[in-house]
């Protein structure tokens, strides 16, 4: 017999696959495995009998952030933007029935491809290899906010306007419940954007938002010539796109990099040789795009803001033993990680600009 992954009960899982997904072969038990790269939703491989690779998402185990992980909104999006030809998995089946595996999950195509995960893969690649990587990212982030929301279906799938006062309001709200310590900066942080975003116009343009982008969540393929998907959607909606490209940013990770180094996302994925500067991510992205960047110093700010509470919401999972993935694995310093990006939004309060990243 078959042992289940860790929350993802496999007989229950073929009963509904059988009735609800065309193709899955049920003649005998699935094989399904936890596919580690991911530090929030839960993604499984699972294979059917006759081989047939598919991947199934599900809730984290425990301590859901209200408004997270709706996999509804992930379906939906990911029809979406295969509608508009933008790659990403193909939607099979969505679950909403918490009877079923005890949380709503979806299925998809598994997409197979390499994924430039960590150091080992990123040495992997020639100095030219890794110049069109970062092309190619950087063209896909331009791509997606060039997408017309309404013409893929997903003109209402938010509220563009004041989407970052929302953003400041919610990520304030989450550290509330997430903080497991007192951090200083982050009240620095706070403070700040809560200030500074009155001064912004709450009609900025707009576009379709992945709200994660990252090297890591992209599936290339095996020649390394395309992006064949573009993964976590979870927190994707219609907002800034200028907060999608300086999430990225702070993701991003350059040599030199001190405080960056040590959040361990991506950690210095992006630093060897051939990889572009975020200078050089921001100028060819505006070249791409025609945006107005000027907001982008408060972007950074929110960003690191966002991403602290993330690495937080992990932390207080790791702590009460509810993480899988990544983020559960040795050496994955979450607690350290949310000082870290609060120490560098501090620092981008007092020096707002796309160099400050590097501290």
């Amino acid at each position: 017999m078959t042992q289940d992954p860790p929350g993802l009960p496999l007989d229950a899982l073929l009963q509904w696959l059988a009735a609800n997904v065309e193709d899955i072969d049920t003649s005998r038990s699935l094989e399904a495995s936890l596919l580690t790269g991911g530090r929030s939703n839960l993604t499984y491989k699972v294979v059917d009998g006759a081989g047939r690779a598919w991947a199934v998402r599900r809730p984290p185990l425990g301590h859901v952030m209200p408004s997270a992980h709706d996999l509804g909104r992930e379906a939906r999006v990911l029809s979406g933007l295969g509608r508009g030809g933008y790659p990403v998995p193909a939607v099979r089946a969505l679950c909403q029935d918490d009877a079923v595996i005890g949380v709503p999950f979806l299925v998809m195509d598994f997409i197979d491809g390499p994924v430039i995960a960590d150091n080992a893969d990123a040495r992997r690649l020639t100095a030219p290899q890794a110049d069109h990587v970062c092309s190619l990212l950087v063209e896909s982030l331009a791509r997606l906010h060039s997408l017309d929301a309404q013409a893929v279906g997903l003109g209402d799938f938010g509220r563009p306007g004041g989407y970052l006062a929302r953003q400041v309001r919610r990520w304030g709200e989450q550290w509330t419940l997430s903080a497991t310590r007192e951090v200083p900066a982050m009240d620095v942080m706070a403070a700040w954007l809560t200030d500074q975003v009155s001064a912004i116009p709450a009609d900025l343009p707009w576009s379709i938002v992945h709200g994660d982008f990252r090297l890591d969540n992209v599936i290339l393929s095996p020649d390394l010539a395309e992006v064949r998907a573009v993964l976590d959607w979870e927190m994707s909606t219609l907002g800034d796109p200028v907060a999608d490209l300086a999430v990225a940013l702070v993701y991003w990770t350059e040599d030199a990099d001190g405080l960056r180094g040590q959040v361990p996302v991506a950690q210095r994925l992006t630093a060897g040789p051939g990889f572009w500067t975020r200078s050089r991510i921001v100028d060819t992205y505006a070249d791409l795009t025609g945006r107005n960047l000027e907001h982008l110093p408060f972007c950074l700010v929110l960003a690191c803001y966002k991403l602290a509470v993330i690495m937080e919401s992990l932390n207080f999972r790791n702590r009460m033993g509810m993480q899988l993935g990544r983020a559960a694995e040795p050496g994955e310093d979450t607690d350290a990680a949310v000082l870290a990006l609060a120490r560098l939004g501090e620092k981008l309060v007092d020096r707002p600009e796309v160099t400050t990243l590097g501290s």
